[in-house]
């Protein structure tokens, strides 16, 4: 008897082909995804691509986001921080890896937009953006502001009607731009730059009106801000309201809580101007009146001594004695003080003086011919002369016997 065995047909796939399988299965089941996580292994090579690694507690996955959706991202991917990002999940051939791809990031815990600040912020203070001693005055009486900011705004309006009302004849430069959307940032930037080819302008104005965190962020870019570091003119930045802060407000020379503010900064109401002009006036007056009495009444006081010219003569003649005797009198102070000091010196010297000795009955005895003073016996011999010095005259004798 013969057995028949009717075996199954075998599939046998490629690595290339189960790899393909397994990436298809995927895609189509997790193609719209949220997924969070904390960033490790971050890396940007040149082609602007980020890969980067997810991790939990227990667990990580590769990721990756390419440069044309990175461009959609305010803040600066970092190691450590805790993201939630929206992808799809697939797998990469070549390593038989799978990984998501990243089109959506947001950090966790705190808005993009916010982070991006707080990030540039610390880095444009690193480098010494925002010191105090770079910072210029404002000048007192600008003759001529440039403005920058948009056409359509309230803020120009607000602007252009509290300068006239303060001060009517100051020339202003608008330079319009856009002043949020895509590439506002840059229009702002050029229009810094542009205003910089001024050689008159005194000082710049740049800002707009209140309202959201995003509608304001042009002035949060980091090509406004060095635009700002800059610029050779003055900058006053004048960007929403009292409340809300740029980054621009951290460079400029001066931040202005609203428009209106920095229109009222820029230039001094006219009217108080003229009053401090004419308090000045006043003082300078009064001043000079006084300075012109002073001189006029020395004046005649030098008129009445040319009409009278003895009296005067006299009266220097005067001075000129009660001088002579007042130096006369310190003087003969002066000399008896030194009379006074030389005898006491002489009395001094006079009590160590041999003399003094010789005028009580002691006497010197000198050997001739070098007279020298004689101490011992034993330094003259029997017929040596001797010079005996008295308190009155000396005596010439001859030794006729020595006594030891």
């Amino acid at each position: 008897m013969q057995i028949s065995l009717d075996l199954p047909q075998r599939r046998i796939l490629t690595v290339s082909d189960l790899t393909s399988l397994i990436k298809s299965d995927l895609e189509e089941s997790f193609y719209d995804i949220w997924i969070e996580g904390e960033i490790s292994n971050l890396r940007i090579p040149a082609s602007g691509h980020s890969y980067l690694t997810l991790k939990d507690e227990a667990s990580q996955i590769k990721a990756v986001l390419f440069k044309s959706s990175a461009r959609n991202i305010k803040f600066e991917l970092k190691d450590g921080i805790h993201i939630i990002c929206h992808g799809r999940l697939t797998v990469y051939e070549p390593r038989g890896e799978y990984q998501i791809v990243i089109d959506l990031v947001e950090p966790r815990g705190i808005g993009a937009l916010q982070l991006a600040f707080e990030q540039l912020k610390e880095k444009l203070a690193k480098e010494g953006l925002f010191d105090p001693e770079r910072k210029r005055p404002i000048p007192l009486l600008p003759g001529k502001i440039g403005i920058i900011t948009s056409l359509t705004g309230a803020a120009i309006r607000d602007m252009l009607n509290i300068i006239n009302r303060r001060f009517a004849n100051v020339h202003i430069i608008i330079n319009p731009v856009p002043v949020q959307g895509e590439g506002a940032g840059a229009e702002i930037a050029k229009a810094i730059a542009e205003m910089n080819e001024f050689k008159d302008i005194d000082v710049l104005i740049v800002g707009r009106g209140g309202g959201s965190l995003e509608d304001l962020w042009a002035f949060n870019e980091e090509v406004v801000a060095r635009a700002i570091y800059n610029s050779r003119i003055p900058v006053i930045s004048a960007v929403g309201h009292e409340i809300d802060f740029t980054i621009a407000d951290f460079v400029a020379d001066l931040r202005a809580p609203t428009p209106s503010a920095a229109a009222e900064l820029v230039v001094k109401n006219k009217i108080d101007l003229m009053e401090s002009m004419s308090h000045l006036s006043s003082r300078l007056k009064n001043g000079i009146k006084t300075l012109f009495d002073a001189k006029r009444s020395a004046l005649r006081e030098e008129i009445r001594a040319m009409k009278d010219p003895a009296t005067r003569i006299n009266e220097y003649i005067q001075r000129i004695d009660d001088l002579s005797i007042r130096l006369s009198g310190r003087i003969s102070r002066y000399l008896d003080g030194l009379k006074k000091q030389a005898e006491a010196a002489a009395g001094k010297l006079n009590a160590l003086s041999p003399l003094a000795t010789l005028s009580r009955g002691y006497s010197i005895a000198m050997k001739i011919p070098d007279m020298k003073i004689i101490k011992e016996a034993g330094e003259v011999k029997e017929g040596d002369e001797v010079n005996i010095r008295l308190n009155k005259g000396s005596l010439i004798c001859v030794v006729s016997k020595r006594t030891p």
